[in-house]
Parts: C-alpha cells; structure tokens; sequence
C-alpha cells in the first residue's frame, strides 16, 4: 500500500469529502472494503471520486429522519440527505475501480483516517459532502501502532473456534502472516455484527479496543451457539 505515505497525517486529506452512507457497513485504516456501486447517486459519487482526489468517506446511518416518516431509515443507504450519520465515519481511497456491461461499478475502498463529521455542506450534486475533522485520530496514520499490546495468541484462538463453531472456511496461513494490526482491522470490517456492533469497532480507542471488543462479540457469539458458514479470505 504505498499510497498510504502520501498521508502522512490529518492535513493530507481534505476536510470536505464526499460521503457514503452504509448501514452495517465500516472502514478502518489500511483494512479494505469492496462495494458494489449501482444507484446513480453514488454512480455519480464514483465518477467524480475517480475524477478528483479518490477519497470517499465511510458512514453509517444514524437511522433518525425526525417528520419524515415516508423515508426508510432502516434501508441500507437511506434515500435523500436528511437521515442523519453517525458522527464518526472512516475516509478511504478507491483502490481499485472496475465498470460493469450493466453499469455498476465494482470497487474497493482501503481505509487511510477515521474522521468525526463536523456538519454538512450544502451541495447541488446528487449524493452528500460532509465537513469532518480528523485531528483526534492521528494515531490512525501510524501503521501498526499499538501491536505490542495484542494478545495475538488469544485473538487466533478465540478466531479458530469462532470459524470451527460456524463452519466457516479460512485461509489460515494468510492468516498467521497477517500483521495483528491489519488482521483485527480487517476482521472487524468483514465481521457479520449489526450496526451497534460496528460502531462500537470503529469507535475503539485504540487497537488493543478493538481487538478486546472484537474477541468479546466472537465470545458471546459461542457462548450463544450461534452458527452458520462461509469463507474467510
């Protein structure tokens, strides 16, 4: 990932970005995240991502659209601009960027900083700008920060018996190269966990957080019996 030392600290990004409103759905630094791009809304987004300075921010809605009862605010990417977000999102770059016969667009996104939204920007275009801020997450841009404080040997293991319980195929020696900081990055990106749950990852302190949240939800996850299957790349 050698773009990711073009940015260095907070005053590399823009502090206007555009943003993409997921439910269920985080970004966290130099983990990615593939999205299958089909609205025109956020066709759009792409195109003028693509066209600018490749960066695009990562929300979750907030699900409060206050008398506006004909808006879903349950759906994942609540239709219109006025379901508020989360105040906290991550801000990636389009890594990779694919068009389809049938018009979607099929890119991933590698996280580079969290941000806290300061307010929205008014705008003409189709999809949302927001004002953010990155200044307290600038341990975000120091890679590998906090991985002497994992207990790796816990998170395997905890991450062993969550993929035996639901029959869930691993690559395991990609896994064990893996360094700690981008396997529990990576891992709380791709987790099944609802939106709280999400959240409560990405608004971890710090690594060592995250990681204890991470193996605390896979715990509670045995503990319940839950199963199911599937691939872990």
């Amino acid at each position: 990932m050698a773009f990711l030392e073009n940015y260095t600290g907070s005053g590399d990004l823009s502090k206007t970005i555009p943003v993409f409103p997921l439910l269920g759905a985080i970004l966290l630094p130099r983990a990615t995240l593939p999205l299958n791009v089909f609205e025109s809304r956020y066709l759009a987004m792409i195109n003028d991502v693509m066209s600018g300075e490749r960066v695009v921010g990562i929300v979750q809605p907030a699900g409060h659209a206050a008398q506006h009862d004909d808006i879903d605010v349950d759906s994942e990417s609540p239709e219109g601009k006025v379901v508020e977000l989360r105040t906290v999102g991550c801000v990636g770059r389009v890594t990779s960027y694919q068009e389809l016969d049938d018009g979607r667009m099929v890119i991933t996104v590698t996280g580079i900083s969290r941000f806290r939204i300061n307010g929205e920007v008014d705008t003409l275009e189709p999809y949302r700008l927001a004002s953010v801020d990155y200044g307290e997450f600038e341990d975000d841009f120091v890679e590998g920060l906090g991985e002497d404080t994992i207990d790796r040997e816990r998170l395997l293991r905890v991450l062993k018996a969550y993929l035996d319980s639901n029959r869930m195929k691993a690559d395991w020696s990609s896994i064990l190269r893996a360094s700690s900081e981008f396997l529990i990055n990576a891992l709380s990106v791709m987790s099944p966990y609802g939106p709280e749950e999400k959240q409560a990852l990405l608004e971890a302190a710090d690594l060592k957080s995250r990681a204890d949240v991470l193996v605390a939800l896979a715990e509670m996850e045995l503990a319940s019996g839950s199963d199911g299957g599937g691939t872990i790349q």
